[in-house]
């Protein structure tokens, strides 16, 4: 591969299972459905998020639905086994993180914001950021070479649309349109049912699809879609700038 050219991979980095569900399962469908390789990756197990069962049993039973999911876009699934609850950015998560990087050759990487709702999901972004950046370093410990060229970085949106102090977030690079791909992206959300309960309980949330269904309606009405996903591109000093999911899936995507 030519150090210029961007290998098929997409590994979308997340909190807890049910994130990426969430947040980018839409414009991950669409980038499978173009020949790109999905590896989703949990940097927790998802084990504080159940009621009526125990840790180890919420971890197993969220494990199998983030499995169940993964599978309905051939999508690969791992977790890097930090606690829910009590992510940190660590030496080992970053190492860890970065080696899947190179495992997986991925192309492009798909974080949380840095401006998320939740603790985890705002330690999850901190990994991924420096996990990325060192994914080309040959000094870093890792079972695997270096990749030739740095993944092109992608945050998704946030829970609820805003920061965690309330305020509007800043105004999106681009959005994708999802609306004819929105099926699957309910369909892998069905799949976490335990999630289902902890929404009723934690959050008062009673329809969790539905709740789904009208922020990605949010977005789409910014962007003349029925439906859409928001991103940010990583722009930052040493991040490539190459706006590829844009042209990627051109026929889907708004640039304001």
């Amino acid at each position: 591969m030519a150090e210029t050219e961007v290998s098929k991979s997409v590994l979308a980095f997340a909190a807890h299972p049910d994130d990426t569900e969430l947040c980018c399962a839409g414009t991950l469908r669409l980038l499978a459905d173009r020949g790109w390789r999905i590896t989703i990756c949990t940097l927790t197990n998802g084990g504080m998020g159940g009621f009526g069962m125990d840790e180890a049993t919420t971890i197993a039973t969220r494990d199998a639905e983030a499995r169940e999911s993964a599978a309905i876009l051939g999508a690969g699934y791992r977790c890097l086994g930090g606690r829910d609850g009590f992510l940190y950015d660590t030496e080992a998560l970053r190492i860890a993180a970065q080696d899947l990087m190179r495992e997986v050759e991925a192309g492009i990487v798909i974080g949380h914001l840095s401006l998320d709702y939740h603790a985890d999901h705002r330690a999850a972004a901190s990994i991924t950021d420096a996990a990325t950046f060192l994914a080309t370093l040959p000094n870093i410990p890792s079972r695997f070479p270096p990749l030739r060229s740095t993944p092109l970085f992608y945050h998704s949106s946030t829970l609820g649309l805003t920061d965690p102090l309330g305020y509007s977030l800043p105004r999106p690079h681009f959005f994708v349109d999802v609306t004819g791909v929105w099926a699957t992206k309910a369909a892998m959300l069905g799949c976490h049912r335990s999630q289902a309960e902890v929404m009723r309980v934690q959050q008062g949330i009673g329809d969790f699809l539905g709740m789904m269904r009208r922020q990605d309606e949010a977005w789409g009405s910014q962007a003349g879609y029925a439906c859409a996903e928001a991103y940010w591109q990583h722009l930052g000093g040493g991040f490539r700038k190459t706006p590829l999911i844009q042209t990627e899936l051109r026929d889907f995507t708004l640039v304001p």
